[in-house]
């Protein structure tokens, strides 16, 4: 990597819904792409909770320059305002259909207008964190979603595994998230578990967020499963914080399903929330449908709409509810001066199969790399980085980048005493990243060049300039750009004022 360039984040690979990858979320700068949020972010939702490792930048990943919120085109384009309303009233033997769509893919644009066409209003439940990355919505097209009269929903900033998570960290994830989403304008009263993933710690921080709601999957009976589950929700859901709705829509639905899950609510009456995610020809996954299905499924809808005994209706409208503010979330503070900020900077803590808990394995570009345990400098556990068939891009260990479990916090403006021991047989140099106000992690700036040491231990430190001043974490990583080896152990980070002298080598 060249001094000063940016470079690139981890991303795991976790599994999809019961079938294949969600890709993490990654931000970018020219030849560098930038983690931000929680611990993954996926690019596909998922009713299973994600696993696995980091690799490269999948092709649908994320990537590109993020403008701030304030200068993003749409920011200030002003959309209706919800109106506090008591719940839709129970008719008698009425089914409600709600369509929902997850994660804001940028092809439901198109699913938008063509309910518009239909007459029909859905809801969208949206990360803050993607908004204007590739692949995804940009600000302005959720806020024309919006003005079309659909509703706009919250579903964590990043897309991470919520029951995966401190109770603290999940509560950042929501809160956070709803936080942007009113702040550019949205009424966000209505929430979506990532993955469908949820207890009752994560039901109560949805509700202490502000939400009226939190829709789950997959406990409504469809031919897809949950033959014991009811055919609809209640339009009284029991439990508002575990909304019941069918399986997601994939690409294996066909019309007729579609149909089927609408008809066999209309037996008895309820509520019905369907939950889709992309389009095909835009979205062509296996979480897609194609715009064929979907444009005459909404057009069955609208018919049946017209006759009043089954209607359509956005998760708002059905819910009704306050419009809360934005809560608050637990803070994580920075370290006190002469404190190492970085949580568990001996590497000794480790998941199973996976790296050092608090920390990920990051890296793009065309490189092969593999990270693995190492005995560590005074006997104890180290990392180990090897890289092969190296073209291009980088690979690296850093503090987990979230929302305040594990990232060391900073100060605006301060500047930070970054240390790490090292053995490496190439050039090496630290990699630096840092969490704005709205929790999206940014590539930084890098370090001069530390030179290999591959007899012993050496230990790289750096002072970095002040931080930005919309900074709150810092992470970083000594990164290797070539083919070779790098081993590291005992990381640390003090605010430069009052950090304590480097140890003896």
């Amino acid at each position: 990597m060249k001094n000063g360039a940016g470079s690139g984040d981890a991303q795991q690979k976790p599994k999809r819904s019961l079938q294949w990858i969600t890709a993490l979320l990654l931000l970018a700068l020219p030849a560098a792409f930038l983690i931000f949020g929680g611990r993954l972010l996926a690019t596909e939702a998922s009713t299973t909770a994600p696993g696995g490792r980091a690799g490269s930048p999948p092709a649908d990943a994320p990537s590109g320059v993020e403008a701030a919120p304030g200068n993003r085109a749409g920011a200030a384009i002003d959309v209706p305002d919800y109106v506090p309303a008591e719940p839709m009233p129970v008719v008698d033997g009425q089914t409600v259909v709600s369509v929902a769509f997850d994660d804001g893919f940028a092809g439901q644009r198109r699913a938008a207008q063509v309910m518009s066409d239909a007459g029909l209003d859905g809801t969208f439940y949206v990360n803050s964190g993607y908004l204007d990355k590739p692949g995804y919505l940009t600000l302005k097209q959720v806020k024309d979603i919006a003005l079309q009269g659909h509703e706009i929903g919250g579903h964590s900033l990043s897309h991470p595994d919520l029951q995966a998570l401190s109770v603290d960290e999940a509560a950042r994830q929501i809160c956070i998230d709803r936080r942007n989403l009113v702040d550019w304008g949205f009424s966000v009263t209505n929430f979506s578990y990532p993955f469908a993933s949820h207890n009752q710690q994560v039901e109560a921080k949805a509700r202490e967020c502000g939400y009226n709601s939190a829709r789950s999957l997959g406990d409504v009976r469809t031919r897809f499963g949950c033959e014991e589950c009811p055919p609809a929700e209640s339009l009284r859901p029991e439990i508002p914080y575990r909304l019941k709705a069918p399986a997601q829509v994939e690409s294996d639905w066909t019309l007729r399903d579609l149909q089927d899950t609408v008809t066999a609510a209309e037996t008895s009456g309820g509520w019905v929330i369907l939950t889709f995610h992309g389009l095909c020809p835009d979205k062509c996954t296996e979480i897609g449908v194609s715009e064929d299905i979907f444009t005459q499924f909404t057009a069955w809808l609208a018919e049946r709409n017209s006759r009043g005994r089954t209607v359509v209706r956005t998760v708002q409208q059905v819910i009704g509810g306050p419009k809360g503010e934005p809560a608050g979330w637990p803070a994580a503070e920075p370290a006190a001066a002469g404190s190492n900020g970085v949580k568990n900077p001996g590497l000794e803590r480790r998941a199973d199969g996976g790296p050092p808990v608090c920390w990920m394995e990051g890296g793009y570009g065309r490189n092969i790399a593999q990270f693995s345990e190492a005995p560590g400098r005074d006997g104890s556990s180290a990392s180990k980085l090897t890289v092969q068939e190296y073209v291009d891009g980088d690979a690296k260990l850093l503090p987990q980048q979230d929302l305040g479990e594990c990232a060391p916090q900073v100060i605006p403006d301060r500047s930070y005493s970054l240390r790490v021991w090292y053995q490496s047989d190439a050039v090496t140099q630290f990699s630096v990243y840092y969490r704005d106000g709205t929790g999206s992690w940014r590539y930084w700036t890098a370090s001069p060049y530390f030179s290999a040491s591959q007899e012993v231990f050496a230990q790289a430190e750096w002072t970095t300039p002040p931080v930005p001043d919309d900074a709150n974490a810092l992470s970083f990583g000594l990164a290797l750009f070539s083919n070779g080896e790098l081993i590291t152990d005992d990381y640390e980070l003090y605010d430069a004022a009052g950090a304590p002298p480097l140890k003896a080598k």
